[in-house]
């Protein structure tokens, strides 16, 4: 199964048959009557929820220099000051100054800061694609092969899979970047002269490497930024560890260089010089969040299992009961003898649990001492240790379990929010591209499936039931004809699959913009569905890419840094900035205050209050930890404009 940053698969290597009895109901999504037009089954016009996620953005590297409608206000690069419009340097560059550190003996949040670069580390080409082949992952040499292979987007953007290589040796600098031997401390434009359309390096983003990155501290908070995070060790994290080294021992002749990163995680695109197009026009026609935030500190796996459940899987035997994972699979970012914050173990094949709750484990207690400093509940229960980063579920897509992949998450018992929709009778789909190829063999090299981004596979609840299974896991084709035929289900989860979901190196976002403007497009075909649905597009992480805004510390897990999200509805038309915190944990707090549901567990965290923000400052809930429910993104109470409109032909 493909690692995101590796673009590779986790092949498994056997698999064993273990149906179990789940007594849910089955639920059919054709025209469910909770999606018709009796409205004292939803507190809203909102019949219908599509959430699109795609990969790895922070909000300042695609936001950074957008300007709102007039009576808008955003908090980004620009309106603070950080960057200029043309992406110069602005007056208030030094606020993001990034700093080197010391961290020799034992691993911290807050190692002891060494002083400030003179210049940037040079950002790395890493694993960016060098040159256009009819192979297996783009950019594709010819159209035709392009289009005989992807179908989530229109046919105009299928060009843009053939597109984009760098032209350069993997893991060198990328000298496509103007000046990138010499960069200025702080974020730098990645456009001319690395074109928007191009592929790029990714940066790290894993667990422990992403709370170091943040650099959150007691002793930091201040009234502006009581959470004490300064964000300010991106670039150092990034040529210390980088994405992590499996317990190997640091190479002979290590620099700055050595993991092919640099200081790829400060760079960001300008939307007022034509960068993100797409995007920049939905937030200008509907509602942009400039606070939402990614729900677990680290990588994919991780974020879609927060969006699934409000909460973390954790190790097991399988049959729900708490269990240790082998040796080699347990975090130590302590720094190996004579290194400065090369980790113990870490890395995308190990190192990847953590006993939370015992404070004697590595780096649990910097992260706990910080959490009790700032009163907030680390939220681990003993004896459990909680999946950080990236592992295959344990199932396959036919229910099938793996049992000899060594890294492979055993079924989880942690319930989801499909558990409270199945309760409740309300339609639901998880729509996967590449699903029906995956099920089919899922050992095919050529399958582009995300089985780490599907939270619902982990979970033995569903993937036991086989007919739970056929009703509810579904491919991103079939979301294609639900849109057509008009049985949509209530709630829907869209995940492109690996051509086109926007990650660094592996994908580019104005793929992604593609793969969401044909949802919308289709969407939009018909009014009536249209009418009652609300499009929630955002990413799954911020990919390691710096950020300026305020992070919250919720518990142990996060959260981490802003990303982008849009709420696309004619029930969020005007182009209007929502502050209110939120996390992917607001996915299922929306779900359930809309459709009137209980809560997934009694720790997850949509049990969270709603934030109250406070009067000199809106993005710093004064009731915290909280985490909104979304409903601040919408006005039901104006008179939208486009009620029952059809196509949109801007969207094509």
């Amino acid at each position: 199964m493909k690692f995101k940053d590796t673009r590779r698969r986790l092949l498994a290597c056997a698999s064993l048959a273990a149906m179990l009895v789940n007594t849910a109901a089955p639920v059919a999504f054709a025209r469910d009557h909770r999606s018709g037009d009796d409205d004292t089954y939803t507190r809203t016009p909102i019949k219908h929820l599509i959430v699109i996620i795609g990969e790895n953005r922070s909000f300042d590297h695609v936001f950074a220099t957008y300007k709102p409608r007039d009576g808008q206000t955003v908090s980004n690069l620009l309106s603070k000051g950080i960057i200029n419009a043309d992406g110069t340097p602005g007056p208030n560059y030094a606020m993001a100054a990034q700093m080197q550190a010391s961290d020799t003996t034992t691993y911290s949040i807050s190692p002891t800061i060494t002083g400030p670069y003179a210049t940037l580390p040079p950002v790395n080409t890493g694993g960016t694609p060098t040159t256009a082949t009819d192979g297996s992952w783009p950019p594709f040499a010819t159209l035709a092969y392009a289009a005989a292979l992807d179908h989530g987007l229109l046919p105009r953007d299928i060009k843009l899979l053939t597109t984009g290589a760098s032209g350069l040796p993997t893991g060198t600098i990328d000298t496509r970047i103007a000046n990138v031997n010499a960069l200025a401390n702080g974020p730098f434009q990645l456009t001319p002269s690395l074109p928007y359309d191009a592929y790029a390096s990714s940066p790290v983003h894993r667990f422990y490497q992403m709370w170091q990155q943040m650099d959150c501290s007691a002793a930091h908070a201040s009234a502006a930024n009581p959470s004490g995070c300064l964000n300010d060790l991106f670039p150092w994290v990034e040529v210390t560890i980088g994405a992590g080294n499996n317990g190997k021992s640091q190479p002979a002749n290590f620099n700055n260089e050595s993991t092919h990163e640099g200081a790829t995680s400060m760079g960001f695109y300008n939307v007022q010089q034509g960068d993100v197009p797409y995007f920049n026009q939905l937030a200008h026609e509907y509602a942009l969040s400039d606070n939402y935030h990614q729900g677990v500190i680290g990588g994919t796996g991780a974020n879609h299992i927060m969006i699934g459940s409000a909460d973390a899987f954790w190790y097991s035997d399988g049959h729900g009961n708490a269990a240790m994972p082998p040796q080699n699979q347990i975090e130590n970012p302590d720094p190996q003898p004579n290194t400065n914050n090369w980790y113990t173990q870490d890395g995308y094949s190990g190192g990847t649990y953590s006993a939370c709750a015992d404070t004697t484990q590595p780096a649990v207690g910097s992260v706990v001492s910080y959490l009790q400093a700032m009163k907030v509940n680390p939220n681990c229960e003993p004896g459990h240790y909680y999946l950080l980063n990236n592992y295959n579920p344990g199932y396959f897509g036919d229910g099938s379990v793996d049992t000899t992949d060594t890294f492979t998450i055993p079924p989880s018992s942690t319930r989801t929010i499909a558990d409270v929709l199945m309760e409740h009778k309300i339609s639901w789909a998880y729509f996967g591209e590449g699903w029906n190829q995956y099920v089919a063999n899922p050992h095919d090299p050529n399958d582009t499936y995300c089985n780490i981004c599907n939270p619902f596979q982990y979970e033995t609840a569903i993937m036991t039931n086989a007919e739970v299974r056929e009703t509810h896991l579904k491919d991103a084709a079939d979301l294609y004809e639900t849109i057509e035929h008009g049985s949509l289900p209530a709630v829907s989860i869209v995940k492109p699959d690996g051509y086109n979901d926007g990650h660094p190196t592996s994908s580019k976002f104005d793929i992604f913009e593609g793969f969401v403007k044909k949802i919308v497009t289709e969407l939009r075909q018909h009014p009536d569905l249209w009418e009652s649905t609300a499009v929630l597009v955002t990413v799954d992480e911020g990919g390691g890419y710096w950020d300026s805004g305020y992070i919250q510390p919720v518990d142990y897990f996060g959260d981490g840094t802003r990303i982008p999200m849009l709420m696309i509805s004619p029930w969020a038309r005007g182009g209007r900035v929502v502050h209110d915190y939120y996390d992917h944990a607001s996915i299922a707090k929306f779900i359930e205050a809309n459709w009137n549901l209980p809560t997934i567990s009694q720790r997850s965290r949509d049990n969270l209050p709603n934030p109250v923000a406070r009067d000199d400052n809106a993005y710093v809930p004064t009731n915290g930890p909280a985490i909104g429910d979304l409903m601040g993104m919408f006005n039901f109470d104006r008179d939208h404009s486009d009620r029952g409109r059809g196509d949109d032909h801007r969207d094509r």
